[in-house]
């Protein structure tokens, strides 16, 4: 055996060590590797013996903390989370601006599309800048997200057509994905091993403070300025952090070794197939919202159905597709949904009542706004702060639901009871009046919303956090984002379609608005007698108060997809920890005898 081949073994096995873990705290960190089975927390314990070997845990493996200068690593985590702020901020900001740029443009029918062209993109694209980040390194990868997402947010405020705008707000939304799935890439990266345990924690703190703020300051700024700063507002906040970030950027002597991947690696026959399988339901339910006040005729023809039909195509050829790169090349393509995930129930479980309450929150909390200053009267200003109460709520529920699992696995009962506040503030809220003067209890449903919505939120994460193996775990957590959003996307879309029956029954059969007073509602409710003031009015609130009917069906369907995912015994939150530690460790091993071997091999 020749010098070299010795040198290049001794490499292979001194990878295995660096790769680390530590056994008393059950903390790592994670690089790419071939599959190797481990168990989730769903399999009894007796089967980690299969899977990991007991002598060599605690002494051949040991994960390399990061040594990143506490200077760099605050003003990276201060950069990092503003990034994160602006990314989340926009998908609810525009939410008090909707009906006031639908009136600017003549174009409230189709206003909607404002809020769908960033939330789509968002699922769209989070997950092939995660891949992207493996390939071109995580720094170059976030400068580009941030760029794109200044850079097009500018745009925005500048668009001279409803089209233009809609355009400009897929483009930023791109980018507003790629802060977002880098963020989660990131931030543990640069953590030492007790800081990663509260990564969730400071994620959830900003989320939450995103959706506080955003409805607010939409209001705010429609109210006193133009809804172009909405989008203006985001270069200055956002390039000071951005110079920060490039400046406080470790070397790599600072950071934990990454494994590059080739961009021959990248699943982009996954990312297309993701696309063509989320973008037609939203779609399809939009359109026919917008042409149903033309034509009756919409849920029968090819507008409505044939996207429909595409989509749901394409969502099979996407697990077939995964399940196939999962199969037979494992390791030379990144598949952006691994079905190693799909083998754990509470995971899946976790999935689809997550989308089914983004549905809820997201049709609240766009419908909301435009039921207050329609069918109440009030202003951008007055609508933003009227949704506070949820706000709020939401923010809350979000640190409850951390803290009712700090130790225990209280993650089942704390799903249920979110979704079961969401389902009962949704149903009481659909029967709020045709009333001028706001109804007291409108605010106090709101509540249970959006207090169940916070719950929901953070148990969601902690829940991908635990189900999900080491290296899976990015991966995990962007998938509950993606399905969030997809979920509000439809919810956004469905409450359009329904609108615009109502419209089309109650303002246009019965002769009350033409097709071009519509357009320009506002202008046309200044000139209109007390009668058709009321039966816009009713429109409206019909059409809410129908969605919140929708909305409570697809809680009660979200209760038992919640319900999908009991456990008789499920590990403590530390059990569960240490038992994927076990797992990690057991998988590097076992890498780095699979290349000693083919070393070995090579040199015989």
């Amino acid at each position: 055996m020749s010098i070299s081949t010795l040198v290049e073994q001794k490499k292979e096995h001194a990878g295995v060590e660096q790769a680390s873990i530590t056994a008393e705290n059950g903390d790592a960190d994670i690089e790419k590797a071939p599959n190797v089975h481990t168990t989730t927390s769903s399999e009894v314990d007796n089967r980690q013996a299969e899977t990991a070997p007991e002598a060599p845990y605690s002494s051949e493996v040991s994960f390399q903390e990061p040594h990143v200068v506490k200077w760099r690593l605050i003003t990276l985590y201060i950069s990092i989370c503003i990034g994160l702020f602006l990314s989340f901020l926009d998908t609810s900001i525009i939410a008090n601006a909707i009906y006031t740029i639908g009136v600017d443009f003549h174009s409230l029918p189709s206003a909607n599309w404002i809020a769908l062209a960033y939330t789509l993109a968002y699922i769209g694209c989070t997950a092939i800048f995660a891949s992207l980040s493996d390939v071109f390194g995580r720094r170059n990868t976030y400068i580009a997200a941030s760029v794109i997402f200044l850079a097009f947010s500018v745009g925005c405020g500048f668009a001279q057509s409803l089209d233009q705008l809609i355009a400009l707000r897929a483009l930023q939304g791109v980018g507003g994905s790629g802060l977002y799935s880098i963020s989660f890439v990131i931030l543990p990266e640069i953590s030492s091993l007790r800081m990663v345990k509260m990564i969730g924690a400071l994620a959830g703190a900003v989320i939450a403070m995103s959706g506080i703020l955003g409805p607010l300051l939409g209001g705010l700024i429609t109210h006193y300025t133009t809804w172009r700063w909405i989008f203006w507002l985001n270069a200055p906040i956002g390039i000071g952090p951005l110079i920060l970030f490039i400046v406080a950027w470790p070397d790599k002597t600072q950071l934990r070794r990454v494994e590059r991947q080739s961009i021959k690696q990248v699943d982009f026959l996954g990312f297309l197939l993701l696309i063509a399988s989320s973008l037609p339901f939203v779609i399809s339910f939009q359109e026919a919202g917008i042409h149903v006040i033309s034509d009756k005729s919409v849920w029968t023809s090819a507008i409505f159905i044939a996207p429909l039909i595409g989509g749901t195509i394409c969502f099979f050829a996407l697990f077939g597709w995964e399940w196939l790169v999962g199969r037979r090349w494992p390791d030379a393509i990144g598949a952006i949904f691994p079905m190693r995930l799909a083998k754990s129930k509470v995971y899946i479980s976790a999935i689809v009542a997550t989308m089914l309450t983004g549905y809820i929150y997201f049709t609240v909390i766009y419908s909301l706004p435009m039921r207050f200053q329609i069918v109440n009267g009030k202003s951008s200003l007055a609508s933003g702060i009227a949704l506070l109460p949820m706000l709020a709520a939401s923010a809350i529920g979000t640190t409850v639901a951390g803290a009712a699992s700090g130790k225990r696995n209280n993650t089942f009962l704390v799903n249920v009871t979110g979704t079961a506040l969401m389902l009962v503030g949704s149903a009481a809220l659909s029967t709020l009046e045709n009333v001028l003067a706001p109804q007291a209890r409108a605010y106090g449903l709101q509540v249970l919303v959006g207090f169940g919505f916070g719950l929901t939120v953070s148990n969601s994460s902690l829940i991908a956090g635990l189900e999900a193996e080491v290296r899976d775990t990015a991966v995990a957590q962007g998938i509950m984002a993606q399905v969030r959003m997809l979920g509000g996307s439809i919810g956004i879309a469905a409450s359009t379609a329904i609108l615009g029956v109502r419209q089309r029954q109650q303002l246009l059969d019965t002769g009350l608005l033409s097709p071009v007073q519509l357009e320009s509602l506002a202008e046309s409710m200044k000139d209109a007698p007390p009668a058709h003031h009321f039966a816009i009015r009713e429109a409206y609130s019909d059409a809410f108060n129908e969605a919140l009917v929708v909305c409570s069906v697809i809680a009660g369907v979200a209760l038992l997809a919640t319900a999908a995912g009991w456990q008789k015994n499920p590990l403590s939150l530390e059990e569960r920890r240490k038992q994927k530690f076990r797992n990690e460790a057991a998988r590097q091993i076992q890498l780095g005898r699979m290349r000693a071997e083919v070393a070995a091999g090579k040199s015989a």
